[in-house]
């Protein structure tokens, strides 16, 4: 209880309340009361639990005062179009909700008394009416009954009918006008009208072009349906125009009506005559007899009758007085013999002209004489000589030959080859006359081409122009030196002086001049500077005095040193190979054996059977091969001949049996050989 809202009698247990209890704020009430027996520290306890019963003292309440829905007026009797909604805090049967519509403006509407849906009871399509406002009233069902109308007011609920968009605008403008070709641009063509019986939006229509306005000719205003010229029309360009409209209203979804409105151009006699070509070209064979057909001119008016006939005529201009022009076939003829060296091309301007009114066009003549094959062709050169890298890639381009031929077309048109042998390695392009590489150079193959170039023409019957053409190939550095041999073997006594030749190496370079210049040199091998190789002459020879047994104590392979020897031109870029030398360096002997130990101390016992083993002596010799090879010998100590050494192993093993009474020690000298 801590809101303090029981109070209960310590001696009696009677459970009282304090302060009004509300059944919607706590509906049951959980008591623990606790005893306890005079003094005792024990403790007894249990639970009381109190329902608060509700009475119905809270109306029904409204969560909004209005509300507002819209429907179509095509909906169906029993479609329900709004929910009321209110809330009672009782519970029960005080709580249960039973609604009604106080005051009817129509008999449309009914409404669920316990769930609040209100429905149509019939369709309100030929209603006048397009909005209805329900009161709302919501009654609980205690006893007595409150209703929404104690507390508040009840609900206003506005139920407005919408128009749907049934109906498609229709025409009612004439699909036919008439208009001049030569009105000025804004000019009013026609204005269209359609009709729609929907209210609102549904409608309201806006016109639209959808098809045969392609060139902008016309311009239509969408809301007021007035069209207008865009441009300046021409009938002889296009003397009617069939526009699909469209008439669009704005319901949701739109609806539409399309009508073909046919546009007459009307003629004004506005044009000018035309030339069928701007540009008449022909060719006419030089030395010919006057008189000659050159060409005929034509032209067209687009008016019709005295404004369409026309007379030909030729204007003043360069050799024009050697044409003379029929004025009304337009057939043009030569008056004099003509000939192309004097004059190749002729331009003249022909002229048509209108009667009815003073109307004129002119079209260009451009008039060839035709050539005859009587020049060869010539090159500028009699002999040419050119100089080429050998690396130059397959299809490279090395001269470009020209001959000129003063004659025309064909006449003129020089046609290129190539006589004598090039060996595969060149082809001219028989247009350009490029020469052209067809294969890799090598001038260490061939270093020199001599051929020649001919031009010629069209005629079998004039002599050709030849050309001598040689080519030099330069030298690419594109060989290395070859050395003779990959590997080479020598050998060389140690202790020689310095400079003693061991061996001459030797490569090739099929290159010339610097690029065939070998400098030879000693890549690796050569640490500590022990030999020493003469770049020019490739001779390798000792730096230092050698010594074998030096060499055998810190190389793989006793004695020998294994140079890579570099052979190098001095091209540019500088190419290269090596060569693998192994040199021996042959032993001398000079070297004496030595004992492992200067002394060896050897502790036996006197019991020790005879042909035991005793010990075993080893010498070293830093000389090779039988300079190395070492024997062994007692030299003094073994005069009774207790002991036995192999003279192989060094092995020494006893022979007689020992006393140590009567022999404690024994010194034996051993000489190694």
């Amino acid at each position: 209880d801590p809101h303090g809202r029981f109070s209960i009698d310590p001696q009696f247990g009677i459970i009282r309340t304090k302060t009004q209890l509300d059944h919607e704020t706590q509906s049951v009430v959980v008591l623990t009361v606790q005893s306890q027996l005079g003094d005792s520290p024990v403790y007894s306890s249990t639970q009381v639990n109190i329902s608060v019963i509700d009475i119905n003292d809270n109306p029904p309440v409204f969560l909004t005062q209005s509300d507002r829905v819209t429907i179509s007026h095509t909906q169906p009797p029993g479609t329900a179009v709004y929910i009321a909604h209110a809330e009672d805090k009782d519970s029960g049967l005080n709580g249960a909700i039973k609604y009604s519509i106080a005051s009817k403006q129509s008999n449309a509407f009914s409404i669920d008394p316990s769930l609040g849906v209100i429905n149509l009871t019939r369709t309100v399509f030929a209603d006048k009416q397009h909005a209805y406002t329900l009161h709302i009233a919501a009654e609980d069902s205690g006893i007595p009954p409150l209703t929404s109308s104690l507390v508040l007011d009840s609900l206003a609920a506005k139920i407005v009918i919408l128009d749907i968009n049934d109906n498609s605008p229709s025409f009612t403008s004439s699909p036919l006008s008439y208009v001049m070709e030569d009105v000025e641009v804004g000019f009013l063509v026609h204005r269209i009208i359609a009709k729609d019986p929907d209210e609102g939006r549904n409608g309201q229509v806006t016109y639209h072009i959808l098809s045969g306005n392609e060139n902008k000719a016309f311009i239509l205003d969408k809301i007021t349906g007035l069209l207008t010229t865009a441009q300046l029309l021409d009938r002889e360009i296009q003397n009617c125009y069939n526009l699909t409209l469209m008439a669009l209203d704005d319901g949701s979804p739109a609806l539409f009506a399309t009508q073909v409105l046919t546009i007459v151009v009307l003629d004004v006699n506005d044009e000018a005559p035309m030339f069928l070509k701007q540009l008449y070209e022909t060719a006419i064979r030089e030395n010919q007899d006057p008189g000659e057909f050159v060409l005929k001119v034509e032209a067209v008016d687009r008016d019709a009758g005295l404004n369409s006939l026309l007379r030909y005529e030729i204007l003043p201009g360069t050799g024009y007085e050697k044409f003379k022009m029929n004025p009304d076939s337009g057939v043009l003829l030569t008056t004099a013999s003509l000939d192309r060296e004097t004059q190749e091309v002729f331009r003249i301007k022909g002229n048509s002209v209108k009667y009815l009114p003073s109307r004129s066009s002119t079209a260009q003549l451009y008039l060839t004489v035709l050539d005859e094959n009587d020049h060869n062709p010539m090159f500028a050169k009699t002999e040419y000589q050119i100089s080429v890298r050998e690396d130059l890639e397959e299809g490279s381009a090395i001269l470009d030959l020209f001959a000129s031929d003063k004659d025309d077309g064909l006449n003129g048109e020089v046609m290129y080859s190539l006589i004598d042998d090039t060996f595969g390695a060149f082809a001219i392009d028989s247009v350009t006359g490029s020469i052209v590489t067809t294969k890799a150079l090598d001038r260490e193959t061939k270093s020199q081409y001599t051929f020649r170039a001919v031009a010629s023409d069209c005629s079998t019957h004039l002599p050709r122009s030849t050309t001598v053409m040689t080519i030099l190939i330069q030298d690419v550095n594109d060989n290395a030196p070859k050395f003779e041999q990959s590997y080479y073997k020598a050998s060389v006594w140690e202790g020689q002086s310095p400079k003693t030749d061991i061996i001459q190496i030797f490569a090739t370079d099929l290159d010339s001049g610097l690029n065939g210049e070998t400098e030879y040199s000693v890549l690796s091998g050569n640490e500590n500077a022990t030999f020493v190789i003469d770049s020019a002459r490739g001779i390798l020879a000792t730096n230092t005095v050698l010594d074998h047994e030096n060499a055998s104590s810190y190389r793989e392979m006793a004695s020998s040193h294994r140079l890579v020897l570099l052979a190098s031109d001095r091209g540019t870029p500088s190419l290269n190979s090596t060569a693998t030398v192994l040199i021996t360096v042959l032993d001398v002997n000079d070297n004496s054996p030595v004992f492992s130990s200067p002394e060896y101390h050897i502790h036996v016992k006197e019991s020790i059977p005879v042909g035991s083993h005793v010990t075993e002596v080893s010498a070293n010799d830093c000389d090779a091969g039988t300079n190395a090879e070492i024997t062994y010998a007692i030299i003094s100590g073994n005069d009774r001949g207790h002991f036995h050494l192999d003279e192989k192993t060094g092995s020494v093993d006893l022979m007689k049996t020992l006393d140590y009474e009567d022999t404690m020690k024994f010194i034996l000298i051993i000489q190694a050989t």
